[in-house]
């Protein structure tokens, strides 16, 4: 039965939360498995188990490319419950694995499957929110969002000590099961049939000339991927980091939650700064705080003093909060323009974003040396790209 009548504010953006998550989980989920999953299915090359992770990243950004014109010409409503059902049959592939291989594939298209929540969402706020209340909706979002990654270590590592690693695909059919239901129980079709664009090569490559040749949409496109790959570049570094610079390896996953936890008011601040300050200057006050943060640690690393654990844990707090000052509000200016083409922006955006920001933020992870170098140099320049984006976008307002 389809309901009449849409989710009031607070819903809907718990609502829009788990849909985000569904990405989160299903990477941040995966991290304390990854040496098991290799002893178990690839004893003699156990490295190869990394691949869980980028293999689902490659899914998802190429899912993401072209899971918004779908929903641009189906809807929104059937586009997310297809792919969650693809996420959720990946999900059995995946814990029923005999090889990597057969497993690496199950990540591939559990990738394919989740860009539809993650992407086509986007695209339903759009349908029903612009401007500052969207980026209010998705700071708010985003807040909850933040919680997933804090307990997801955590949650597969407990499920990997009481039922071994394939447990953890099992849970992602409850999480699915559970997203698919909120949607068909209490959020209506936001796209009616008389809005929607054909699903031919025409529209769909006038929608992409749209959203590429919008200089201003480009600029904004260009500071996310950016911020996005600084995001990698921690995600990529981090743990290493805590075991080998800091001795705190076997606690990783408890100082990850904590820094989620820590760093999520971020988005509140931004929803309750947004409507009086505007976007444009929340991003830039948050990269010129990421900025300040990353020169002086530089500052005392380069300076050939050490940097102590409190004060590393404080920029990595300080990094994490300001995300939540940039991410919703970068993307609430992009679509802006675009709303009579919410899903193909929304598929340009994350899939672009999600494809270069893991190509920028790959190399920087592999010179990893031992030390915080690579990584206080990698986010020191994304954030520098960053603002130079920003930069360029304000010659366009």
């Amino acid at each position: 039965m389809t309901p009449t009548k849409n989710m009031g504010f607070v819903e809907f953006v718990a609502f829009t939360a788990l849909m985000f998550a569904s990405v989160a989980y299903a990477i941040d989920s995966m991290l304390p498995l990854i040496v098991a999953m290799g002893e178990d299915l690839s004893p003699d090359a156990v490295q190869r188990a990394q691949l869980v992770i980028t293999t689902f990243v490659f899914g998802l950004g190429l899912g993401t490319l072209f899971i918004g014109p779908v929903s641009d010409a189906l809807g929104r409503r059937r586009v997310i419950v297809a792919g969650i059902v693809v996420y959720m049959l990946a999900a059995t592939l995946a814990a029923l694995s005999t090889s990597m291989e057969m497993l690496l594939v199950a990540r591939f298209l559990q990738g394919l499957g989740v860009a539809a929540p993650r992407v086509v969402t986007q695209a339903l706020v759009r349908d029903q929110y612009a401007g500052r209340v969207m980026a209010r909706l998705m700071s708010f979002a985003m807040t909850l969002f933040v919680l997933v990654p804090a307990i997801a270590p955590l949650m597969g590592a407990t499920l990997g000590a009481l039922f071994g690693w394939r447990a953890i695909f099992w849970s992602f059919l409850v999480f699915g099961t559970v997203s698919a239901l909120w949607l068909l129980l209490r959020q209506p079709e936001t796209l009616p049939p008389e809005k929607r664009v054909p699903l031919r090569a025409g529209p769909v490559i006038h929608a992409f000339a749209e959203v590429f040749s919008n200089k201003q949409v480009m600029a904004y496109l260009s500071a996310l991927t950016f911020s996005f790959a600084s995001m990698f570049v921690w995600l990529s570094t981090i743990a290493p980091i805590f075991e080998d610079v800091y001795d705190r390896g076997a606690s990783f996953p408890l100082w990850f939650a904590l820094s989620a936890l820590l760093s999520a008011p971020g988005s509140l601040v931004n929803a309750q700064l947004v409507m009086r300050l505007g976007m444009r200057r929340l991003i830039f006050s948050a990269l010129l705080a990421q900025l300040s943060l990353i020169v002086t640690v530089a500052a005392l690393f380069w300076g050939g003093a050490p940097v102590p654990f409190w004060l590393f844990f404080v920029f990595m707090v300080g990094h994490f909060f300001t995300v939540g000052l940039i991410f919703g509000n970068l993307n609430a200016l992009a679509l802006e323009p675009l709303g009579h083409v919410a899903g193909t922006a929304s598929s340009v955006m994350g899939g672009v974003s999600t494809m270069v920001s893991a190509a920028i933020a790959a190399p920087i992870a592999t010179l990893y040396n031992g030390t915080i170098a690579p990584l206080v140099a990698g986010v020191g320049l994304c954030a520098l790209m960053a603002l130079a984006s920003m930069l360029v976008a304000r010659r366009w307002d």
